[in-house]
């Protein structure tokens, strides 16, 4: 009895494997700064970044653009939320009461486009259109890169005396990103059955660059930490209101533009999702410097985002499970 109830804890920790590890990665951050603050001034996580959107172009199946193509009404919508009325509802919101710091993060957080995995993943448990889910990671991966210096620089450049340098940070995320992106499709053909083979091994590693990401970021912020301990909370709500907003902003659009009900799932659990990598290349190449805890917002979200993105897609399995069976 005492060895089932045993294996019952056991396989409950397992299935939150990942949020306990982001929970250590922020407390080894804290504890051990030092070891963070040398992956950043060598470029360890940066390179670390390019391999994984390197593997990410070797494993994303092409041909799903064609068969989402039916869906560009979608696609067009996924891009204008995330990419122009994220940004612009992040920044009206935080400039209202959080400090020119905080300002920055909710901001870079926001330009950020969809994540890569974890939308996809929840978008099929969901039972929801993944071809649209993943056309919509493409459209605004690639998108993204051309519109975040140039929204960052509008929302920043006034308010929060940010003089960016608009082309240097296109030029950065063109080669870091959609560069390793592209030669990963390219070379698709000669390695795709290894790829397959090999994709337990990805997921660990793109899993670990994510903690690597948490850690670093906390390390290279953790002098702040101490300073803006008292405003975590409100720091938290802050970031839940902003992303739950927008969840059900994405709904109620996905309903006006009268997307079918899978693509609606899609639309949904996917287009309000960020991706953690692009925020971090932005604020470790043009922001850790002068705005340290700009990145925690990012890490903030990256956190809500899965447990309300896991939420909202078992809402929608048992809401399809409930209609399947009542058609039967």
């Amino acid at each position: 009895m005492l060895n089932s109830e045993k294996e019952r804890v056991l396989k409950k920790i397992a299935k939150q494997w990942f949020l306990l590890s982001l929970a250590a990665a922020t407390w080894c951050g804290y504890a051990w700064p030092e070891a963070g603050k040398f992956l950043i001034s060598h470029g360890v996580l940066t390179i670390g970044l390019m391999l994984s959107f390197l593997l990410t172009g070797l494993t994303l199946e092409s041909r799903v653009v064609v068969s989402a193509w039916r869906s560009i009404r979608g696609v067009t919508a996924a891009v204008i939320s995330s990419l122009v009325v994220y940004p612009v509802a992040a920044w009206i919101f935080s400039s209202q009461f959080l400090s020119p710091e905080l300002v920055v993060g909710f901001c870079i957080l926001a330009t950020a486009p969809v994540t890569i995995s974890s939308g996809t993943i929840l978008t099929a448990f969901a039972r929801g259109n993944v071809s649209l889910s993943v056309f919509i990671c493409l459209a605004t991966n690639f998108l993204a890169v051309f519109t975040i210096p140039f929204v960052l620089q509008m929302l920043l450049g006034a308010d929060a005396g940010v003089d960016l340098p608009v082309f240097s940070i296109l030029g950065g995320l063109a080669l870091k990103v959609l560069l390793p992106l592209f030669v990963g499709q390219l070379i698709k053909p000669a390695l795709g059955p290894l790829i397959s083979r090999c994709m337990p091994a990805i997921s660990v590693f793109q899993s670990s660059l994510i903690l690597l990401m948490v850690m670093t970021a906390v390390a290279g912020s953790a002098d702040r930490l101490d300073d803006m301990a008292e405003l975590l909370v409100i720091l938290t709500a802050a970031v839940a209101v902003l992303h739950i907003f927008m969840v059900l902003f994405n709904y109620v659009l996905a309903r006006v533009i009268r997307l079918d009900y899978q693509s609606l799932v899609a639309f949904t659990i996917h287009a309000p999702q960020k991706t953690l990598a692009v925020s971090y290349l932005v604020w470790a190449g043009y922001f850790a410097a002068d705005f340290p805890g700009a990145f925690v917002p990012a890490i903030i979200c990256h956190l809500l985002q899965m447990i309300t993105g896991t939420l909202t897609a078992q809402h929608f399995r048992a809401r399809g499970s409930t209609q399947k069976g009542a058609r039967e």
